[in-house]
């Protein structure tokens, strides 16, 4: 339990901690429009003079206010859409210079990944397609690429070989261009976009395309992870590939079925996902015996064509300890930082190398989730979300052992 109540009633932390809020939902942003709401998934990266600039996601259907953006010089991906993406200049102060729309007309980007080339990928978190939902006029349940320096709205190009599905997040691993990617969905899938050539700069994962494979348990073709997985136990992988990444029919449901029918392993409603220390860590955010949330570490090969290990690094079972984790990312102290986006009151939590877990921050305002978990590329601040109303905190105080609460 975080150790100081915060008098405003807005985030509880560790002694020592503090923090500074801005971008409330309604606020009028620098491009003249109202900041969206529902903030979601976020990353940080470096900017110049000691600026940190944020790539937030806003998960908005299309009947959701304020919307991102208007349609301004036709760069909507769908008219009737409100989702998509905002950008924010933060001082080396911590207090926001400056922000922007950056991305529009997409639905429910709920979270996505950072890029080591300076790019987000916001993830669509719905296949809603015009054949079967009048509420949209394209296709849905794509990722799209929002570069760090983007000065406005970018042209919203869905990246098709990295599927069209139920997204959640992604996660890079900066040795190969290796994108790794988390369905958010009971029955969902763990992926891998292998680009046909390493990524360099924002635009060459869809310029230069790859192919999307789903990981399958060594020996347990079609496993179902949800519960009865040991704790801390590695087992052997190898990767299936999904023959049809974007289908065009209405039902995208068809890129899971395709992998599971390869005895692809399912993993229930995967979603936040991060990579560090050579590994990649994901949550099922309603697996386990109790339905409160599973943490997985997979360690890639040495090779692309070496399939690498899975291991259930944490599943507490416990409300107490920690329940349905979204959002992750993995700290500089090489701590995960969990966003919770559960019943009643949501925590960060924190989770060490060797699966132990403890409470950071606690939302103080409203049962309402806490998202888009994102450190300073210095390692001093930690930036999070609470959803609604729509407020972004920076955070900063004695990191390593001492956020441990």
């Amino acid at each position: 339990m975080p150790e100081i109540r915060d008098p405003e009633g807005l985030l509880d932390l560790p002694k020592g901690f503090q923090y500074r809020v801005f971008s409330r939902t309604g606020d009028r942003m620098s491009d003249g429009n109202p900041v969206p709401a529902d903030h979601d998934g976020m990353a940080a990266f470096p900017g110049p003079d000691n600026t940190t600039i944020l790539v937030r996601n806003h998960e908005l259907s299309p009947d959701e206010t304020p919307a991102v953006a208007p349609n301004e010089e036709g760069r909507k991906y769908d008219p009737t859409n409100a989702g998509g993406t905002t950008n924010l200049v933060v001082g080396p102060d911590r207090r926001l210079i400056r922000d922007y729309a950056s991305l529009t007309g997409t639905y429910r980007n709920c979270s996505g990944g950072p890029t080591p080339w300076g790019s987000w990928i916001s993830c669509e978190e719905n296949y809603a397609s015009p054949d079967v939902d009048q509420s949209v006029t394209k296709p849905h349940g794509y990722n799209f690429e929002v570069p760090k320096n983007a000065e406005g709205l970018v042209n919203p190009e869905p990246i098709k070989e990295m599927g069209r599905f139920v997204h959640e997040a992604i996660c890079v691993d900066p040795k190969t261009g290796i994108v790794y990617e988390t369905e958010d969905n009971g029955e969902g899938l763990f992926y891998r976009f292998v680009p046909n050539r390493k990524p360099q700069q924002p635009g060459d994962l869809k310029a230069n395309g790859g192919v999307l494979e789903a990981l399958r348990i060594k020996g347990m073709p079609q496993a179902i992870t949800k519960t009865d997985f040991p704790v801390g136990e590695p087992m052997p992988v190898e990767w299936v590939r999904i023959d049809n990444p974007s289908p065009e029919v209405a039902d995208a449901t068809t890129v899971p079925t395709q992998g599971f029918a390869k005895g692809a392993a399912q993993f229930t409603r995967g979603e936040g996902a991060g990579f560090g220390n050579g590994e990649v860590y994901f949550n099922s955010t309603d697996g386990g015996e109790q339905e409160l949330g599973q943490v997985w570490r997979y360690v890639p090969g040495s090779t692309p064509e070496e399939g690498g290990t899975i291991e259930l690094l944490a599943e507490p079972n416990n409300q107490s300890v920690l329940q349905n984790p979204d959002n992750l990312v993995v700290s500089p102290f090489e701590d995960l930082f969990l966003c919770e986006d559960g019943g009643g009151t949501d925590y960060v939590r924190g989770v060490t190398p060797e699966g132990q877990l403890y409470d950071f921050a606690r939302n103080a305002l409203n049962d309402r989730e806490l998202a888009g978990s994102t450190f300073s590329a210095d390692g001093q601040t930690f930036f999070v979300n609470i959803q609604d109303p729509g407020l972004t905190f920076a955070i900063w105080g004695p990191w390593g052992r001492k956020a441990r609460a």
